[in-house]
């Protein structure tokens, strides 16, 4: 955990929701967080579902070393998420790179989070969310969901 302060919004695999902080002083605020949605899961595709989401943030010039983090959601570990539909789980994960190899957690458990950076004064700064299904999932038709917080800290 960093000093300073910290912000923290929801990102949910199909919706999210943004909060500000106040003025003045060292802050940073989320403009949006998008969801990583999966769409539709086929059991028997032989290659990993990919999605991608996102969070755009600002901050202004008294915010520095900021990093990301993202929590676990419905799992007790980073590796592998799982989302869930009733008692059903589909695993998955969320990465920092494209070639989704750095899970995006907190630095625990093997993770790595967003930054350190200093972000650029007043300015929007867009970060891409990578999302991986693996193949091979063997569970039933429905809905599969969960909530993953997003946390800045300043």
């Amino acid at each position: 955990m960093t000093a300073g302060r910290r912000l923290a919004a929801a990102l949910t695999v199909a919706a999210a929701i943004g909060q500000a902080t106040l003025a003045r002083a060292a802050s940073c605020s989320f403009d949006s967080v998008t969801g990583v949605s999966f769409g539709s899961y086929h059991v028997f595709n032989g290659s990993a579902t990919d999605s991608t989401g996102q969070v755009v943030y600002e901050c202004n010039g008294g915010a520095h070393n900021i990093t990301i983090d993202l929590s676990k959601g419905n799992a007790g570990s980073y590796s592998p998420r799982y989302m869930l539909n009733g008692s059903e789980q589909l695993n998955y994960n969320l990465y920092l790179d494209a070639a989704r190899t750095q899970i995006w957690g907190d630095t625990t458990g093997g993770t790595s989070h967003y930054g350190p950076i200093d972000p650029p004064n007043a300015t929007p700064v867009t970060v891409t969310i990578y999302g991986r299904v693996p193949a091979g999932a063997d569970v039933s038709a429905g809905a599969y969901s969960d909530t993953i917080t997003v946390t800045i800290n300043y």
